[in-house]
Formats: structure tokens, sequence, C-alpha cells
């Protein structure tokens, strides 16, 4: 029996590393990051109707979206921001089931669906078993000004506008603790794995 994980966390908490170590297992990973990048792309549907809703400004020379006007448009109203989702958050959760269920028809023991708002969306119904990845929130306002060189109050404007991590935890089939070393983060990762009879 296949498995699906649905892996989360919370801005600068680790889920990006814990998602690139899957791959030393052969497990696929499908990011619905990149998914959202990749159904705005010319010729795509939502791109379509991304032009029709937003009009043609919001499109480079190369008739490429321009997510900084686009971001700017939609930041500044709750309005369009919903209208955008409603159009990209359909178009990434039918991409993310195709390639799902590509893998597993090419036999895949188990695929993991990196969802950022797994929780938040509701798409736990898409998964099996859902992983969070946690780190407790000091180090997450550490990382998060390192990474991105955020003040304190930038870094944790954007913490708090996330579910937090805890609570993520708390409905969580498992936890992987990623306060620690890289090493100690893996060595969970292949325990649970391990416990999951997927590798």
């Amino acid at each position: 029996m296949a498995l699906t994980i649905g892996l989360t966390g919370s801005i600068a908490s680790g889920k990006s590393t814990v998602s690139l170590m899957f791959d030393d297992y052969n497990i696929p990973v499908v990011d619905a990051d990149k998914l959202s990048r990749e159904v705005v792309k010319p010729g795509e549907k939502a791109y379509e109707q991304i032009i029709d809703t937003f009009g043609k400004d919001i499109l480079r020379e190369d008739k490429s979206l321009d997510r900084k006007k686009l971001g700017a448009l939609i930041f500044a109203d709750e309005n369009k921001r919903n209208k955008l989702n409603s159009i990209v958050h359909p178009a990434v959760r039918e991409k993310m089931v195709q390639r799902r269920d590509g893998f597993l028809q090419a036999g895949s023991k188990c695929v993991v669906l990196d969802i950022p708002l797994l929780f938040e969306s509701k798409l736990t119904h898409f998964v099996d078993k859902t992983v969070v990845v946690y780190v407790d929130e000091e180090l997450q306002l550490k990382r998060l000004m390192e990474r991105d060189n955020y003040s304190a109050e930038e870094a944790l404007q954007r913490i708090r506008s996330q579910m937090p991590v805890k609570e993520k935890a708390a409905l969580a089939d498992a936890v992987i603790d990623n306060n620690g070393s890289k090493f100690e983060t893996y060595e969970q990762l292949e325990k649970l794995l391990k416990s999951w009879e997927v590798i």
C-alpha cells in the first residue's frame, strides 16, 4: 500500500531542508510552492484567468507575470488577494493531485506533498499522514532574521501571520524536531520512514 505524506512547517522552520532529504530515499516530492509558479506561466489556464481579472498591466514585456506588480496589488487589497487565490489555489491542487497520482501509478511506494499551508488550507484529505517540521520560536526568529535580513519586528510579523508551529505540531501524525543539527533531523526522518515501512 503506497503512502502519501503531507509535509509542512512554518517559515524558517527548516521544511525545505527536510524536503530535500527525501531525495536520499528516492521518495518523490511534489512542491506546492513550485507548482504555484508553474500554473501562472503563459499558456496555463490560471495565467489567462489572472490577466482577465487583473488586466495586462501586470505583465512584463516578455508576457510573463510581473510578480512584484501583482504582489503590490494584492497585498494592499484583501478582496483582490482572495480573487487571485481563488484562481491559483485550485490550479495548484489539480496539478498536485496529477503529479501524486502519476508517481503512485509509476510504482512509487511513497510520495511527499510539500504544502506550506497544509492545515490552514484544509488539504489533509490529499494525504495519508502529516509531518510537521518543528522549531522553537526563538530559533525560528533568529533563522528568519539571518536568512532574509529582517529586523526582529519584520520577522515576527511574518511568523505571526501564520498558524503557530505548536498548533501545527499538535495536529500532525508526526513531528520532526529541527532545533538540533542537520544530522539529528536526518536521523529522525529515517526513523519515521522506517516506522511507516516506506524504506
